[in-house]
């Protein structure tokens, strides 16, 4: 469970470099990755006045965000705040739209690149950490070489507090902070699909042989799976759930790269896709891809069923490896998905009509300039996790334990990509699949973001928190990322303001400043009025509770042929402004196509019908914010409020939350 080495990149030797001449700077805050947390933790810490520093060991900036997952996985809109928030704005904005959750690669990266440019936090790209000093329980200094080679001076640089937004978690294990790999026995804290899981999703069919020779043991396994034996459920092991790219193709011939043989391509390796199909036969692409069409022609494409953009197994050693040996596991990566994509393109054993579709597709010459238009980041969906103050689990997951120190919150399933391959009573199968859902929002703890108190005092680690394998597959997506980021980067300031261990912030100091200036840059927060707010929300006639994919745990619903019901959101502390008015609308089968609602301020009153019949939901969502016009509040103490009814509605309504956002929120930097 522990690991202390004072963990160095090997590729790098600390003696030939400290000959090379050093280059020292000083700041409040340090933060290592320029993920989408590292970009939200130094926006949130600059504008608040601290001298800031993102480095990163690559050229791209925000992660996974920039780096081909544009269709954002969300859970429940409810967990994304703050910054967080407004990047999802800002894409919705690029788009013509409110909020929005899908979005190309170039269009992340250039609202990343904006953050930076709009704060005084510096940005060094190119540099790769070496060495961290501490004194005591406090890092002193991290010392940077550059990426290009050993003969530039090292970067070393001073902070009062440092931060791990990496994916990987490497300043904190070369701090000395205790981390876990792997997936933990389920015994280690009671849980029940952490370890070893042989479940159906993302499964092959039974009969696939796995033999070179079929049916012949002697002649060796294909390509792609372990020689080892099944372990029992729930085993712990030091396995890592499968990495792969999450690829932008496109089909707009003016903008499209042919898909060809790519380096180190062998189509040995594709053997087991051919057997599948065997048994399950080609349909579509979606067979083999789970295929989510982008904006302007393009694709966010991942995994999908046994034998697909995983290469399960191909990444165990990743996590602890020197620089040189994890751009090799990326380049097998690289090399590996591009050469499916030409298999399923180009192989006579691919239906004609399959290799047709596949040609329609090629990399975008708008994506990934400098990369040849490929993605330069691999989705390290899991690495090192720390252990920290608090290890979030299971339990925490589904509701059996709820933390009270939170600075974040979580809405996904449990989620595990499969994490080994291997034969099974004579078979081929994937291990390590979870996908369990069912439970609401649940806070995560401040205690999972710090280390213990005992290793470091002045780190922060937003994204390899402190969490079982298991809690961090919910856990880990990017809108928490950044959440997470951000409160980080709140508790940061306070550290450095009260001369304090992390530690010992106080969690409602942080809470209050989120509450107060969620935007981070003194923008007007938004009023937003829950219908569980029993002071804010007034009800006549019979509402039901409903906890279906709304924002937030619960809502509640009724319908006219009960009677009128009404639901009216007072807005009683809303600042004198004009504002867009928005109501959340969870749709279900039983959702009414319009009903009539009345917006309401001082004199100023307006009774409309909501249309929903057209509206359109995208991403992995049900659920979305509808606009019901513009309010201008003329005076503090006016009378507002928005009201929607059932009257004359053909079906189920929705009485969710409400929502006030300044009409200037995306037009001030």
């Amino acid at each position: 469970m522990k690991h202390f080495k004072s963990y160095l990149f090997t590729l790098l030797c600390v003696g030939m470099v400290v000959t090379s001449q050093s280059q020292t700077k000083e700041y409040d805050l340090c933060i290592y990755g320029g993920t989408s947390a590292g970009v939200v933790a130094a926006y949130t810490a600059s504008k608040a006045g601290k001298s800031v520093i993102l480095v990163d060991p690559g050229q791209m900036l925000g992660g996974l965000s920039s780096g081909g997952l544009g269709q954002t996985d969300i859970g429940n809109k409810y967990v994304v705040r703050g910054l967080a928030l407004d990047f999802y704005r800002k894409i919705g904005k690029h788009y013509g739209g409110f909020e929005q959750w899908i979005f190309e690669p170039k269009v992340a990266e250039g609202l990343f690149k904006q953050y930076m440019e709009n704060c005084e936090a510096e940005m060094h790209h190119g540099q790769l950490l070496l060495d961290v000093e501490k004194n005591g329980t406090d890092i002193k200094l991290v010392r940077f070489q550059s990426v290009d080679g050993l003969e530039k001076p090292v970067m070393v640089v001073k902070a009062k507090v440092y931060m791990d937004c990496t994916y990987e978690g490497d300043l904190f294990a070369a701090a000395g902070v205790s981390y876990h790999i792997g997936r933990e026995a389920n015994n280690v804290y009671g849980e029940t699909i952490n370890g070893v899981q042989l479940m159906k999703g993302h499964q092959f069919p039974d009969g696939v042989d796995p033999y070179v020779e079929r049916g012949n043991a002697a002649s060796g396994l294909l390509w792609g799976i372990r020689d080892g034996e099944l372990q029992p459920d729930g085993t712990g092991d030091k396995k890592v759930q499968a990495y792969n790219f999450r690829i932008a193709l496109t089909n707009v011939p003016e903008n499209r790269v042919p898909i060809t043989q790519p380096d180190n391509y062998d189509p040995s390796r594709y053997e087991l896709l051919r057997r599948q199909k065997e048994i399950q036969p080609w349909k579509a692409l979606t067979d083999v891809f789970i295929w989510s069409l982008m904006p302007n022609g393009k694709t966010d494409i991942n995994n999908r069923n046994g034998f697909s953009t995983d290469m399960i197994g191909a990444n165990w050693d990743y996590p602890e490896a020197d620089y040189k040996r994890r751009q090799e596991i990326i380049k097998a990566h690289e090399d590996y998905t591009k050469g499916l994509l030409y298999f399923v393109g180009n192989d006579l054993s691919v239906p004609e009509f399959i290799r047709k579709q596949m040609k329609e597709w090629g990399y975008p010459k708008d994506e990934y300039v400098d990369n040849g238009h490929w993605s330069p980041q691999l989705y390290i969906r899991e690495a090192r996790r720390m252990v920290g103050e608090l290890v979030m689990t299971q339990h925490h997951c589904q509701g059996r334990e709820i933390v009270d120190d939170e600075v974040g919150w979580a809405a996904y399933t449990m989620d595990s990509h499969n994490c080994d391959r291997l034969v099974v009573n004579g078979m081929v199968k994937n291990e390590g699949n979870v996908e369990v859902g069912g439970f609401p929002p649940f806070p995560i703890a401040y205690r999972s973001i710090v280390p213990k108190r005992e290793e470091v005092t002045n780190l922060l680690v937003p994204v390899c928190l402190s969490a079982s394998h298991i809690a961090f597959g919910s856990i880990r997506m990017e809108p928490v990322f950044m959440v997470l980021g951000q409160s980080a980067a709140v508790a940061a300031c306070l550290a450095i303001d009260g001369r304090i261990p992390v530690q010992q912030v106080d969690v409602n100091s942080i809470k209050a400043e989120l509450a107060a200036n969620p935007k981070a840059d003194g923008r007007q927060p938004d009023m937003i009025i829950s219908s569980t707010d029993k002071n804010a929300v007034h009800f006549t006639g019979t509402w039901k509770e409903s906890n279906r994919k709304g924002y937030g745990p619960t809502y509640v619903e009724a319908n006219s042929d009960v009677g009128v019901s009404t639901a009216r959101f007072v807005a009683s502390d809303l600042k004198p402004g004009s504002y867009h008015v928005y109501t959340y609308f969870p749709k279900t089968s039983e959702s009414a196509s319009q009903f009539p609602y009345m917006l309401a301020s001082g004199e100023q009153v307006s009774e409309k019908i909501l249309n929903l019949s057209e509206i359109e939901i995208k991403g992995q969502t049900s659920s979305t914010w509808v606009s019901l016009g513009e309010l201008h509040v003329k005076a503090e103490g006016n009378e507002t409020f928005v009201e929607l009814s059932t009257k004359g509605a053909d079906g189920s309504v929705a009485a969710n939350a409400v929502l006030f956002v300044p009409v200037d929120d995306q037009t001030t930097k």
